[in-house]
């Protein structure tokens, strides 16, 4: 079932295609600018030990720690995070998450507030959309329902 901007949809995550975004890390993205006119969302999972680089974002991102424990390094400072935890971050706030357990992995839900959200790297400079960023590298684009 394909969908519009505007439409309402149920997805069903476990059905829908993964990225691997490399050293430990994999996300499912969610509702994409297939869906939505105004945000993104997805599930990243933080394998044992996985950190996901320094960057910032031209919009809002929040984040909610779905299962695992982890920290969130916000402008400077790290915070201890775990199942529940939510996290609000202004556009240009250097980030990220990291995963310092041994057998654990760390689950997120994120949502950035713009179907143009980027992310920008802070060590490189790099800066790619993050729809880009995490779609899949070849093959049909999922439905809605999970279904190619």
């Amino acid at each position: 079932m394909a969908t519009t901007p505007g439409s309402s949809v149920i997805l069903r995550p476990g059905l829908l295609p993964v990225t691997d975004r490399g050293g430990g890390i994999r996300t499912t993205p969610m509702i994409t600018a297939r869906a939505s006119r105004q945000m993104l969302n997805g599930i990243t999972v933080l394998g044992p030990g996985a950190a996901v680089p320094l960057h910032i974002h031209n919009c809002e991102e929040c984040v909610l720690v779905m299962s695992g424990h982890g920290c969130a390094h916000i402008d400077g400072a790290e915070h201890a995070v775990g199942p529940g935890d939510v996290t609000w971050i202004a556009a240009g706030v250097p980030h990220f998450f990291r995963n310092p357990a041994a057998a654990e992995a760390l689950s997120i839900f994120w949502t950035y507030t713009s179907i143009d959200a980027t992310r920008t790297i802070l060590a490189t400079g790099v800066t790619t959309r993050i729809d880009q960023e995490h779609a899949p590298a070849d093959g049909p684009q999922p439905s809605v329902d999970g279904t190619a």
